[in-house]
């Protein structure tokens, strides 16, 4: 387990990189970015996708061994050159990216020691294993089972929810000698007591004299939690300043280089007749017979809304969606309307057809196609609209790609790069582009600015107003209660399964919404 461990002798500062600067063909994603990391403190590294954050973590935790950039990593005063990620965690620097990193199949506990397993005489000792297993996630607020959130460590990753392999994730961080534990995005998948438990824990380690870099999007995050701030825009070090000295509108300013004055460019929209209609929606639960996800689901959607939905994990909002979309598979019944027309959707291609896209949460899994071109991905669901007699049409493909990547200012080499080479941000604009390609009659996003930076939200947040300008149903599913308030004109309230109220935007608040979505208070 991790104990309190000593700053160096006389030094305020454990880590030092200098001059990092790291070239791909084509592009230089870092040039000559100084970092510097006081002792036992939570240093933020904040900026645009595509400005550097992930490259530089990457370096500084052996991804990119040394030799693939120039500069200088310095960690208690002296040099170091890591060739790999095992170098990087035998000196103390442990990473939890965004992207987990977790083996589905294995249980928590083996996932928590994978490559770290306690042993005796060389054979694994399954006994200590569990049990210092089940240590660490009472450690990260996932107490051991027989509680309502209890998590035994023989379970299987696979059964457990974003959040809580989110947590196992820091558990297993957690499990090795960690000096400076780097999280990246750490929260993107959190519930807000989820949240408060991982500010909790960092505090703590802040208490033990264990240093964290802590990279994020969300600046309420940052101002809570770090001590010192670094600013990275477009592969450079803009600056560095201390929390105390430095506001969140300063930090939006030198991210983006320029001034955004309202983070929620909220538009007075026409509200006209009714577009969008479900009626009676319910789901079963495939793995539990006899009980439902989603329990007779009524709305209606007017032209003109922007329509926010709302509710805590396990509200059933997702596998609603995605339901309605074709891509949950699940015994459902009901009825949906586009234009007073009822649909029968079966699969995705259905949807599409009759002009309902959803924009997955999950873009890795779900959404793109990881291992083709940015080009491929843009015209994957649309390739009637590039083709000829059954032929794609090169010419066409190129250029809707460019008409998107230019519309959502898509940061990429070119058309031809794969996706899975882009920052988490730019995926997410090349999904959308994806999604605006099949030209929507009603555009369902789910989570559609998750680790996302500001100044691409608010690039998002004016598409999805001229959208519904352009007459678009737009649908945002969102755990974000800000930018609920801040972008929609009504918002939907799920709790367990069932719609649980209906907001004017005039009339919510969080305190509205949270008491709503958790039953304390019915409208």
């Amino acid at each position: 387990m991790i104990e309190a461990v000593a700053c160096p002798a006389g030094e305020e500062t454990i880590l030092r990189m200098e001059g990092i600067t790291k070239i791909f063909p084509g592009v230089k994603a870092l040039e000559n970015v100084d970092l510097s990391v006081r002792c036992g403190t939570i240093h933020a590294i904040c900026g645009e996708n595509g400005a550097g954050k992930s490259t530089l973590i990457k370096v500084l935790s052996g991804i990119y061994a040394h030799g693939s950039y120039d500069g200088k990593i310095i960690l208690d005063g002296q040099e170091k050159m890591f060739a790999s990620t095992h170098d990087a965690e035998k000196a103390g620097i442990v990473c939890i990216h965004q992207e987990l990193a977790l083996v589905p199949e294995m249980s928590v506990a083996e996932n928590i020691f994978l490559g770290n397993q306690p042993n005796r005489a060389g054979l694994i000792n399954f006994d200590q294993m569990i049990r210092q297993a089940g240590d660490l996630l009472e450690k990260v607020g996932i107490n051991i089972q027989g509680t309502s959130s209890g998590v035994n460590p023989n379970t299987k990753v696979i059964n457990l929810g974003v959040g809580k392999q989110q947590l196992v994730e820091i558990a297993k961080a957690l499990a090795k000698n960690a000096r400076l534990l780097i999280l990246d995005e750490p929260t993107s998948a959190l519930t807000e007591n989820e949240v408060d438990v991982l500010m909790g824990i960092l505090d703590n380690l802040r208490q033990k004299n264990i240093t964290c870099i802590y990279i994020s999007h969300k600046l309420d995050e940052v101002m809570r939690i770090a001590d010192d701030v670094t600013v990275l825009r477009d592969g450079q070090t803009i600056g560095s300043r201390r929390i105390s000295d430095i506001s969140k509108a300063d930090i939006v300013r030198m991210m983006v280089g320029r001034e955004l004055t309202n983070l929620f460019p909220r538009e007075n929209h026409e509200i006209g007749e009714v577009a969008f209609e479900v009626k009676n929606y319910t789901i079963y639960n495939p793995w539990v017979s006899g009980k439902k996800l989603v329990d007779n689901v009524s709305f209606k959607i007017r032209r003109g809304e922007i329509v926010g939905i709302s509710g805590l994990m396990g509200s059933g909002r997702t596998e609603l969606f995605s339901s309605i979309y074709g891509a949950f598979e699940a015994r459902s019944e009901g009825e949906v309307y586009l234009g007073g027309k009822k649909l029968s959707i079966k699969s995705p291609e259905d949807a599409i057809r009759h002009g309902i896209y959803y924009l997955t949460e999950d873009r890795k899994r779900f959404g793109l196609v990881l291992g083709m071109s940015v080009l491929e991905n843009t015209t994957l669901s649309s390739l009637s609209k590039v083709s000829k007699m059954g032929l794609l049409d090169t010419n066409l493909e190129r250029t809707a790609t460019q008409k998107y990547i230019n519309f959502l200012r898509t940061k990429t080499p070119s058309q031809l790069v794969k996706v899975k080479n882009l920052s988490g941000g730019n995926q997410q604009k090349v999904a959308i582009g994806k999604a605006l390609m099949t030209e929507p009659k009603v555009l369902i996003l789910d989570e559609p600015t998750r680790g996302i930076d500001v100044g691409a939200k608010y690039e998002i947040y004016k598409i999805m107003n001229q959208l519904v300008e352009q007459g678009v149903v737009v649908i945002m599913i969102s755990s974000d209660l800000e930018e609920i308030l801040g972008m929609s004109d009504r918002v939907l309230v799920f709790g367990i399964g069932e719609l649980r109220g209906s907001l004017d935007i005039s009339h919510a608040d969080q305190e509205t919404i949270m008491n709503v979505a958790t039953g304390v208070k019915k409208i």
